[in-house]
């Protein structure tokens, strides 16, 4: 059996892998790392958690023994599609060269330039980055990769889901021609291999695993059910995904669980939150402190339930992931070997659960034919379904929905007889004394035919006060004095101060007289809506008629 003293690698590396607890490499290492030493180009197809991270971290350590970095110039370049794979890579980076002088740098989003520059400035020879940060910085003019000696794309068919593929290719052309390209892939797409046939110059091709197989020590179970309604959908899959992880008891140690849309990673653990599971949200909208905050606790044991988008997927190193459970069928059919492949790792056994509906069985059907085998079929654990809605958001639902029939006119159909007849009593009075009132004139005519009601209701003027005579006494009234007068501005602004403030001074004894002797007083400006002039056939109402008939009324 091969052991890593046999692979020709630096002392120095020997040690630390020592110390790291491992004397045998995996199939992928014992391949991939004679090839790599040898100076040659390595396209290497293995499915996750196989080691792919250590076959080229170990001989880039060994190449680069010799050699010194400079600034703005690293020596080698590590491509990873997302930050939590690449501060992952940069961690191996750190075990496997402690004892060595080399230097490294971190590209990624949601860290400061100002940090990044200064590690960029000094020279490192070791750059480890996602695609987008890494073109960020040479756009600036701080980074040069024209001393690029060995250059690595992880997890290259991410990089193709994820859109990458324009900028790696930019990125190649960047790096000189001379260079050792290391490619790894769990799959190899059409894309994939144009890019590897155009890049890479005579590369030896290591694949230890058929393309795209599982773990045979993964136990897969696929949960297929049937809503009770489209639109409960969502909330009897969470009541099926938490039967399951209780189903699992004490065995379920920790968990990650898969959603395809970052909206519903949020959704799914709040609610697991409500029901008492110890869960905590990652995606790609968080931010980077946050991310990788959870993905600490996850890997101390703080954080039980991790659910996750499929940003945690590919490549993430957390040996002790007893469960994974698939809450969406993900829509590629490679994403459910790396999703699966999150557990089960390092010779340890794991298991793996999929809830699919109806409308999933396409995506099923694209996975089983990926990986050439059916996936074993579970059933749905006894009284998932009972009462699948959530307790705190079904009273949530319910106190929204309270409120909304109290807003709107169109929902009190769902009120009962007595509360229709009970309101129809109530607003009689205001419906007749609205059909009483005049029609609704322009706004300029408001104080004034406020004006001519007050004074009909003391009995000093008629009903040809309305008449154009009368509005125009009105204004002479007010208006005429001020035209005769040599200072016709200053007039003009008192007159109609004096107008205003006879109005509020009406209006304060109109509101007065209105509580003494019951005077009618007509609120809400000069718009009434058209609910309010509705009349209600209260005689017609009858405990006998039918509930929608109670609550609409009929119009008289």
């Amino acid at each position: 059996m091969t052991k890593f003293s046999d692979l020709a690698l630096d002392p120095r590396v020997l040690k630390a892998v020592a110390e790291a607890g491992y004397e045998t490499p995996t199939p992928i290492q014992a391949q991939a790392i004679p090839h790599a030493l040898a100076g040659k180009d390595v396209l290497g197809i293995a499915q996750t958690g196989t080691g792919k991270t250590a076959s080229f971290t170990l001989p880039m350590i060994t190449l680069l023994g010799q050699g010194r970095a400079k600034a703005r110039m690293p020596r080698s370049l590590v491509l990873a599609p997302t930050r939590e794979l690449a501060a992952q890579v940069a961690e191996n980076f750190d075990v496997y060269a402690k004892y060595t002088k080399l230097t490294k740098a971190l590209l990624i989003g949601g860290v400061s330039f100002g940090e990044q520059d200064k590690l960029i400035d000094r020279g490192v020879d070791v750059l480890i980055a996602t695609p987008g940060r890494l073109l960020d910085h040479h756009e600036r003019g701080k980074l040069l990769l024209t001393g690029v000696q060995i250059m690595v794309v992880d997890e290259a068919d991410r990089m193709l889901d994820m859109g990458f593929i324009p900028d790696i290719e930019r990125i190649f052309s960047l790096t000189p021609f001379t260079r050792q390209t290391f490619f790894y892939s769990a799959t190899m797409a059409p894309e994939i291999e144009r890019i590897t046939n155009t890049f890479l110059s005579g590369a030896v091709k290591v694949e230890v695993a058929r393309q795209a197989t599982t773990s045979t020590t993964i136990e897969q179970k696929l949960i297929q059910f049937t809503p009770s309604r489209k639109d409960k959908s969502f909330a009897e899959k969470r009541a099926v995904l938490r039967a399951l992880i209780k189903a699992e008891g004490e065995s379920c140690t920790n968990a990650i669980i898969f959603c395809n849309r970052k909206m519903d990673v949020d959704v799914v653990s709040k609610s697991l939150k409500a029901h008492g599971f110890n869960a905590s949200p990652i995606h790609g909208d968080l931010d980077q402190s946050v991310r990788t905050k959870t993905l600490d606790g996850f890997r101390d044991g703080s954080v039980h339930l991790l659910v996750a988008s499929d940003v945690a997927a590919r490549g993430l190193d957390i040996p002790a992931v007893s469960h994974v459970f698939n809450f969406d069928a993900p829509s590629h059919p490679e994403d459910y070997v790396h999703r699966i492949g999150r557990t089960g790792r390092a010779g340890r056994l794991g298991k793996a659960y999929t809830i699919a509906v109806p409308s999933d069985e396409k995506y099923l059907t694209a996975i089983e034919a990926l990986v050439k085998q059916p996936i074993p079929r579970g059933e749905v654990p006894a009284g998932a379904l009972e009462g699948a809605s959530d307790q705190p958001e079904r009273a949530r639902e319910e106190r929204g929905s309270s409120r909304s029939r109290s807003r709107g006119p169109r929902e009190r159909g769902a009120k009962p007889v007595e509360a229709v007849v009970a309101a129809a009593v109530v607003a009689a009075p205001v419906v007749a004394a609205v059909e009483a009132a005049p029609e609704q004139q322009p706004r300029a005519e408001r104080p004034r035919r406020e004006d001519e009601r007050r004074h009909e209701s003391r009995g000093e003027h008629r009903s040809e006060g309305r008449s154009s005579e009368g509005r125009g006494e009105h204004r002479h009234d007010h208006r005429g004095e001020g035209r005769s007068d040599s200072n016709r501005e200053n007039t003009r602004t008192e007159g109609r101060s004096d107008q205003r403030g006879e109005y509020r001074r009406d209006d304060r004894r109109d509101h007065r007289g209105s509580r003494d002797n019951g005077e009618r007083v007509v609120g809400m400006g000069d718009h009434v809506p058209d609910f309010i002039l509705r009349s209600f056939a209260i005689s017609t109402v009858t405990a006998d008629e039918p509930e929608e008939l109670a609550a609409t009324g009929s119009e008289g």
